[in-house]
């Protein structure tokens, strides 16, 4: 908790980048600060395939969940690929509160 905010981290594909910018005002309007990807690799930004970037962003994404208080998993149609389901298994081993969106 930031004073009286929950710190949420998305996680997720980056295929539904339309769902993790909903995600994000929605959580935001519940009163949560909200801790989000920086770049969508597979909503077309292309910076995230060059050599390093993919695994330096990994990296920092489990930063991100360092830093937060629970994360929500964006899982369009039940979908978590192996990158996100790494990023549960973290979570969980670190003691955070896990949502789901679906």
């Amino acid at each position: 908790m930031v004073g009286k905010y929950k710190v949420i981290t998305l996680c997720g594909s980056t295929r539904f980048k339309e769902e993790f910018l909903s995600a994000q005002k929605r959580l935001t309007l519940e009163g949560n600060i909200v801790i989000s990807v920086g770049l969508f690799g597979h909503s077309g930004d292309d910076e995230v395939w060059t050599e390093g970037t993919k695994e330096m962003l990994d990296d920092m994404h489990k930063r991100k969940i360092d830093m937060a208080d629970a994360i929500f998993v964006i899982n369009v149609g039940g979908y978590i690929g192996k990158s996100t389901a790494g990023e549960i298994q973290y979570a969980i081993s670190t003691g955070k509160e896990v949502y789901y969106l679906e």
